[in-house]
């Protein structure tokens, strides 16, 4: 027999876990599910559970976030969208999922059914949740920009995703209630509107970046938009914590290629939630637009900081807002606090001048 490396009995321990935590809730649902069961589910002690995650809200958070990365990748979507069919389709994969009448006292129903719930709860969850939402928004109104250029639609998106969030509470709460089709109607409508998305030159408070020659080594990361494995080159890294995980969109404002790196004070358990919640949008956006064939926007969930620490930035925590600018394999320009990504982006370092 060959003996596993403890790191092996660690990735096999936490997947035993996970496949025995998702049968407990599915069956009994976050709230009755108990973690002695989990354990003897997975033939661990509850110290193997609690050595792999930090408590039972942090487990379930993973198990979603793991179900939602290992689901299929959807069917390419329609070539050369327009807008409001890419917001339509993106409405319809959203629609799709929600349970029917039928589904009320099904496993998968009851697996995801505590999810907000739990994360109202606590200031500690809510708090990260909603720039999670934010993060969302923004994505999908980069999306549907791409097909309606010159108007900033991020507002649009913000009004699409409560509609479809509210439907989904209301498919929760009261399976059957309400129409799909008009969600859909409703969601492509607001287009439409004009909602005053206007896009300032430069954000209002903006720290000034500073001029670097430092060598830059990322290690390889997982691209949350595509799930794939990628090594961050030339551009602008943002860190960001969960409290400012929004910000970003400042570095992307200025045309720059950008790899978004979210970090946390508590990996244990906003990361899962963090991926879950980008996941959970891919799952719909992939059905709606194709993604860019050369992207200029990169999201990572940097769990362990070493990402973070490759540009520099060695303690973070939910706060931590700071930049790099890579160019030529080099980190040349480095910024720090509120509005260091638009900083890093146009400020300090070879043929720039200092942001104000």
């Amino acid at each position: 027999m060959v003996r596993l490396s403890r790191a092996e009995t660690q990735e096999r321990n936490r997947a035993k876990v996970l496949a025995a935590a998702r049968d407990e809730f599915a069956a009994r649902g976050f709230r009755e599910a108990k973690v002695d069961v989990i354990a003897e589910r997975a033939e661990l002690t509850r110290g193997a559970v609690y050595s792999n995650f930090p408590g039972k809200r942090a487990l379930y958070f993973a198990v979603l976030a793991d179900l939602a990365e290992r689901a299929p990748r959807p069917p390419t979507p329609p070539a050369d969208p327009t807008a409001a069919g890419a917001l339509a389709a993106f409405a319809r994969a959203w629609v799709a999922r929600l349970p029917l009448a039928t589904d009320a006292d099904s496993g998968e129903a009851r697996l995801g059914r505590d999810l907000l719930p739990e994360i109202l709860a606590d200031e500690h969850t809510r708090r990260p949740f909603a720039q999670l939402m934010r993060v969302n928004a923004i994505l999908l109104g980069l999306a549907l920009e791409r097909l309606r250029p010159g108007r900033r639609l991020v507002r649009v998106a913000e009004a699409a995703l409560t509609t479809l969030h509210g439907a989904s509470q209301l498919a929760a709460a009261a399976p059957g209630f309400g129409e799909p089709f008009h969600i859909v109607t409703a969601c492509t409508a607001l287009l439409d509107l004009d909602l005053d998305d206007d896009w300032p030159a430069s954000p209002p408070i903006t720290t000034r970046a500073r001029s670097a020659d430092e060598p830059w080594t990322p290690p390889a990361a997982t691209d949350l938009l595509t799930g794939e494995p990628f090594r961050p080159g030339d551009g602008v890294v943002t860190v960001l914590g969960l409290h400012r995980a929004s910000a970003f969109e400042e570095a992307v404002r200025t045309g720059a290629d950008v790899t978004a790196v979210l970090v946390t004070s508590d990996p244990g358990e906003l990361a899962p939630l963090a991926r879950l919640a980008v996941t959970d949008l891919r799952a719909c956006l992939d059905q709606a637009v194709e993604p860019p064939a050369r992207p200029r926007l990169r999201l990572v969930c940097d769990a362990t900081g070493e990402l973070a620490a490759a540009a520099g930035i060695t303690a973070v925590s939910d706060a931590t807002e700071a930049a790099v600018r890579v160019e030529n394999g080099r980190i040349v320009a480095c910024a720090e606090g509120f509005g260091a990504c638009h900083a890093a982006a146009v400020g300090s370092g070879p043929g720039r001048s200092s942001g104000k």
